[in-house]
């Protein structure tokens, strides 16, 4: 039987080695005001169409390694009974920041056959799409992975039907050289056990190294090579209390990674810099930003 088990875990350590972020998604009322509170800190975007729910707009910014950062907002003129139903109706008229993330799949029909062989929810996969300003028309199919809302304590999959380069790169190169990617998705939970257990039936990662950080006031853990640091409130009068009672478990921070660092401490708050896990966080001014994104030196 213990031969049996080590055999079956393969193919899930196999897929968390080959896993690779898609793209974040920070959700907000207003996509313009979004965009503007992201470049007071350093960091342009791109308009990148409506989609096809005549609910949402996005805006991005592309990474060379592929994953990007997506700015969503409410269309100007949505239907308000469409906007109730959205999703992630709450995170957007509530202007909440980080809202979810999704991981790119190769083969979404294997991944989702796998995940449901390791006991884990997942839904069928559902296409969707939007049209950039230039025309453009884009395809992909989704699922989501767990019971709760989409993309929050797990990543939701995604797989193109069209070019994904067509939808990461609207200018046909990234964005922006100054950092390489998004390398790390800070998850609120309410508690980093429970939490550790559910991604290692996911993803089979090995036991996590964990850490406290008092001044983001957090118990966390870092699951192998995943791209997710778990993290616990400190206490029940921190801001991750207070967010996980408001929006639940899911994103509460991203992390990206810095060709050059030092070109953005300006942008950074002094205190508010930290060690997790070996490598340098600095994180930018919460005040103008309005959520909190953080960069540490590219390795």
């Amino acid at each position: 039987m213990r031969c049996l088990l080590r055999w079956a875990a393969l193919p899930v350590l196999l897929c968390a080695a080959d896993s690779k972020i898609d793209h974040v998604t920070v959700a907000g009322s207003d996509l313009q005001q979004m965009r503007a509170k992201l470049a007071s800190v350093g960091i342009a975007s791109i308009y990148g169409g409506a989609h096809s729910n005549h609910v949402t707009e996005m805006a991005l910014v592309s990474f060379p390694d592929g994953s990007y950062l997506e700015l969503m907002g409410i269309q100007p003129h949505a239907e308000a009974a469409a906007v109730a139903g959205h999703v992630w109706a709450k995170f957007l008229q509530e202007n909440a920041g980080p809202c979810a993330w999704a991981m790119r799949c190769k083969n979404l029909a294997a991944e989702v056959s796998r995940l449901k062989a390791a006991g884990v929810p997942v839904s069928a996969p559902l296409g969707s799409g939007r049209t950039r300003p230039d025309g453009e028309r884009l395809e992909w199919e989704t699922s989501d992975v767990g019971g709760e809302t989409r993309g929050t304590f797990f990543p939701f999959l995604i797989e193109d039907r069209t070019r994904r380069d067509k939808r990461a790169f609207p200018q046909g190169k990234p964005v922006t050289r100054e950092f390489r990617g998004v390398t790390r998705v800070v998850i609120a939970v309410r508690n980093l056990d429970d939490a550790v257990a559910r991604y290692r039936q996911a993803y089979g990662v090995p036991r996590p190294i964990k850490q406290v950080d008092r001044n983001f006031e957090g118990y966390l853990a870092l699951l192998g090579n995943l791209p997710v640091v778990l993290a616990q409130p400190l206490n029940g009068e921190s801001w991750l209390a207070e967010r996980i009672e408001r929006y639940g478990e899911g994103p509460c921070a991203f992390v990206l990674a810095a060709v050059n660092p030092g070109r953005f401490q300006g942008q950074a708050q002094a205190q508010a810099k930290t060690r997790w896990f070996g490598a340098e966080i600095s994180w930018f001014d919460e005040e103008k930003l309005g959520w909190r994104l953080g960069f540490e030196a590219a390795r």
